[in-house]
């Protein structure tokens, strides 16, 4: 099936599975989304924040993850063959081990990164922030990587993002949900 074709249709996890290995998509409320291989920028940022996450996480019952890292959000009970929504964030940790499987995960997220480019922006700051709200993602960043800012967004105890806070990449950023982990930006310098 053709791209042109994909993007004419409503989908489910049990179309997605059976795609090509080759083409990267994404599913948000059944449609599909072509995703263009990342930036230089884009991978060097995302690995190094996969560094730091990770050497924070040893030890921890919490696990991360980078793209491409297939995340199921059902709406309900539905099965995996029904779920019409399957992201892969750019980089992902999941405190509850029981939303693992060898697919990836179901489930939300204890924490997401998208790295914005150009193809992705407005879905990444728009269609993806209301998902992950949506599904209670607890915590959100979008990372501007030439702008040098992050955006993030937290869950309030209504389960809704509060305003989104902005900081510029500067000096280390500590999270919400791991409040003794702070990101060192010093890298984005060297990029």
């Amino acid at each position: 099936m053709s791209t042109a074709e994909k993007l004419q249709q409503r989908y489910t996890y049990a179309d997605y599975a059976r795609w090509s290995a080759d083409e990267s998509w994404e599913l948000i409320d059944g449609i599909a989304y072509a995703m263009a291989a990342p930036s230089r920028i884009h991978q060097e940022i995302v690995f190094e924040l996969g560094r730091q996450v990770g050497n924070y996480l040893q030890g921890k019952s919490c696990r991360g993850y980078v793209a491409p890292f297939d995340v199921r959000l059902p709406r309900q009970n539905e099965t995996d063959d029904k779920v019409d929504t399957v992201v892969q964030p750019d980089l992902t940790v999941i405190c509850d081990r029981s939303k693992l499987d060898d697919k990836g995960c179901r489930g939300a997220p204890d924490w997401i990164v998208e790295v914005l480019s150009p193809a992705t922006t407005l879905k990444d700051m728009h269609t993806k922030t209301r998902l992950y709200e949506q599904h209670g993602v607890r915590e959100y960043w979008i990372v501007h990587p030439t702008e040098r800012w992050v955006m993030v967004y937290t869950l309030d105890e209504a389960g809704k993002y509060s305003r989104p806070s902005v900081y510029g990449m500067d000096e280390p950023l500590a999270l919400q949900v791991f409040p003794d982990l702070s990101i060192d930006w010093a890298f984005v310098e060297q990029i």
